[in-house]
């Protein structure tokens, strides 16, 4: 399902008798396009009947963060304690948003349960998520909570420095919160969900939905271990080093030790993990299967590496969607992520299914 597509459907979400030259004015787009967008989704069996009755196409559901990205970038090595030169780029962040756009443009139905504040931060990130497909009804506003901002500092290669993340709104989304969403979760194919979530979210969405699988991002070293309970119920970990090493309370460095380290995961429960490495490539271990994979990429090609990790985990959930092998998928994520490297943006807009491929057959894999 292509991005505009997405954005038809999310419409018609909101009112199923939406006719189509108002969808036309609120994409920018001729009435003629709509109209073919329109038979294309009823081919495809998105759509059926008269009055746009939406079919009950499998969709994921990811829960999380989001929030305003605010990065800096050096245009030379960092000078600590000083001013430098460079450059300062604005976009849509925050773990679960990111990873829910990166699903959104590979053509997943994708509904993003996070929250914002209202103001002006929140009302950009809820039309830059439409606009990116993805399905923004249970986003909740909050008045009493400012949106989420995230502030980092990258070096000349790219490299994220230091950063602060303002998303207390976020604790606010807890169980309570969410249980009015329980009845869509229940319908999901997928749950992905971040560690900016607070405990008893946590606590309600791993014991509430145990028979769905349920992926997970770290996101940081603080906030790793919130999810230590509940690895019982965890199908697809994505972590860092530095967050695994939190988490487990073990050294993540030589292959001996990362081996160890998931051996103890997987003996908590965790079906698959995945460690991102920077350089060095990713770790997987299924418990059947371990091993380190990575593509040879120029360095001087990252612009920011801030959202690779958040496009990676979209990778392995698009391949999981499809089935496909351990090393294939591994190959297909690191390629997602690698198209988000090249752009200043935390999720890049030329990520799609194409470039993917692309990616996969023109880079060499290590």
């Amino acid at each position: 399902m292509t991005n505009r597509e997405q954005q038809i459907l999310s419409l018609l979400r909101d009112d199923p008798m939406l006719p189509q030259h108002v969808i036309a004015a609120r994409l920018g787009i001729s009435r003629s396009a709509v109209a073919g967008h329109i038979m294309n989704l009823t081919r495809k069996g998105a759509i059926k009947g008269r009055g746009y009755v939406l079919g009950d196409a499998p969709f994921v559901a990811v829960i999380g963060g989001a929030n305003i990205d605010i990065h800096g970038k050096s245009n030379k090595a960092l000078r600590r304690k000083d001013s430098n030169p460079g450059t300062v780029h604005t976009s849509a962040g925050g773990v679960a948003r990111n990873i829910a756009e990166n699903l959104a443009r590979l053509g997943v139905d994708c509904r993003l349960i996070s929250a914002v504040g209202n103001d002006h931060h929140g009302q950009m990130l809820l039309r830059l998520g439409r606009d990116a497909g993805i399905d923004m009804r249970y986003v909740h506003e909050i008045a009493s909570a400012p949106t989420s901002t995230y502030l980092s500092v990258l070096d000349d290669t790219g490299d994220m420095q230091v950063a602060i993340a303002d998303m207390s709104i976020i604790d606010g989304l807890g169980a309570e919160r969410l249980q009015p969403q329980q009845a869509m979760l229940q319908q999901s194919i997928l749950i992905i969900l971040d560690t900016n979530l607070p405990d008893d979210a946590l606590d309600w969405l791993t014991g509430t939905f145990a028979a769905t699988p349920i992926f997970a991002d770290t996101v940081s070293t603080t906030k790793a271990l919130r999810i230590k309970p509940y690895l019982a119920s965890i199908h697809t970990l994505k972590t860092g080093t530095l967050e695994v090493e939190a988490l487990t309370g073990m050294e993540a460095r030589t292959p001996t030790q990362l081996r160890k380290l998931a051996g103890q995961l997987h003996s908590q429960g965790v079906e698959r993990l995945f460690i991102t490495r920077g350089d060095q490539g990713v770790f997987y271990s299924t418990g059947d299967a371990q091993g380190t994979q990575k593509l040879k990429r120029d360095k001087r090609d990252v612009h920011n590496a801030g959202g690779a990790g958040d496009a990676f985990l979209a990778g392995l959930a698009f391949a999981w969607l499809e089935d496909r092998p351990l090393s294939e998928s591994v190959r297909f994520a690191l390629a997602a992520a690698d198209i988000t490297l090249s752009h200043a943006a935390t999720s890049s807009p030329a990520l799609s299914l194409t470039a993917i491929n692309r990616v996969m057959e023109t880079q060499r894999v290590g």
